[in-house]
């Protein structure tokens, strides 16, 4: 079992606990300072009867995006890289059986 940590993160003014293993802190705080970077953006448009619950959920929605953009991209690759492979392997059995 991996050795935890306890960390404590500032979201929207608001601190949470969190055990994590150790190692990983720096991305937890680099999550911390992404969110509340992207909040502060998004609050400085100060749109008009919004909420802080309406600031964070499109915070949270822009996140997702982003998370779901970067897997369609790297699946488009994958994809790629299967194409790649299958035109290795097609050279490489015209290279070693050729039709005379």
């Amino acid at each position: 079992m991996a050795k935890q940590q306890a960390i404590t993160l500032k979201v929207a003014g608001k601190s949470y606990q969190f055990n994590i293993e150790s190692g990983k802190e720096e991305a937890y705080r680099l999550a911390e300072r992404e969110v509340n970077n992207f909040l502060a953006a998004i609050k400085k448009r100060n749109f008009e009867n919004w909420t802080d619950r309406d600031y964070l959920s499109i915070t949270a929605l822009q996140f997702a995006i982003a998370n779901v953009t970067a897997r369609q991209s790297r699946e488009a690759d994958d994809d790629d890289l299967r194409r790649l492979e299958q035109l290795g392997q097609n050279i490489d059995a015209y290279l070693n059986n050729p039709r005379q």
